[in-house]
């Protein structure tokens, strides 16, 4: 359970750094919640710390990350609904799904959790996807994950992430981002100005900025299947 205070402060600090990418200063926190000194803000965020829901890195500037929210505050973003899924051979003649009520998608091949890698084509095996899980309108496809710097939105590698085809997002959210034409990878989306960051959800990985001009958006992450 927590305070009123430690509850306002964790919301805070989760806003702020969904709309910026970075945590808010110390200054900024006491601002926000009116409060006489820092040592105030110091004591809320050890007992945020000790309750598990942020957590302080060593040697970094605002080095706060979130590590989880209670329900009563909108995480947005990407929630993982993770079930145990089967792969199945593909027809011959499927190419992608354009029907809620189709529950076959394409594996597209591998996509990068970690630094960019070759942009992906190739249809290479098809999984079977729960209809609750896409959208009523619009083409789905799957990939598999390759790398770690997912892995604090509950997606490890090896998982296949199920995606909605559309060239636009919001920030916050989890897309496949296409770099220069060349190399795709899967990150949070932050936009700002003309810019484009790709964030990991990986303090290992550093968050990659580009002009809007260099990333094309590929699809949306709207579901997770992990094969034990």
């Amino acid at each position: 359970m927590l305070t009123r205070k430690q509850m306002d402060l964790l919301e805070f600090i989760h806003k702020r750094m969904q709309k910026d990418g970075v945590p808010p200063s110390f200054d900024e926190m006491k601002e926000a919640l009116d409060l006489r000194s820092k040592s105030g803000i110091h004591r809320l965020i050890t007992a945020l710390e000790e309750r598990g829901f942020i957590r302080r890195l060593a040697h970094r500037a605002r080095a706060i990350e979130i590590v989880r929210l209670p329900d009563s505050i909108d995480a947005g973003g990407f929630k993982p609904r993770v079930i145990e899924g089967s792969r199945t051979d593909p027809p011959r003649d499927a190419i992608a799904v354009e029907s809620a009520n189709s529950n076959s998608l394409p594996i597209m091949g591998k996509i990068a959790a970690g630094t960019p890698i070759a942009a992906i084509q190739d249809i290479q095996n098809h999984v079977t996807v729960p209809d609750q899980m896409m959208h009523n309108q619009g083409r789905h496809y799957a990939l598999e994950v390759k790398g770690d710097s997912m892995i604090e939105a509950g997606i490890n590698e090896g998982d296949v992430v199920v995606i909605h085809e559309q060239t636009d997002a919001d920030n916050g959210d989890i897309v496949v981002a296409l770099v220069e034409d060349q190399e795709a990878t899967l990150k949070y989306l932050r936009k700002k100005g003309s810019a484009i960051a790709l964030e990991a959800a990986n303090p290992a990985y550093e968050t990659r900025v580009y002009r809007d001009d260099q990333v094309k958006v590929q699809g949306k992450l709207v579901g997770l299947i992990r094969t034990y």
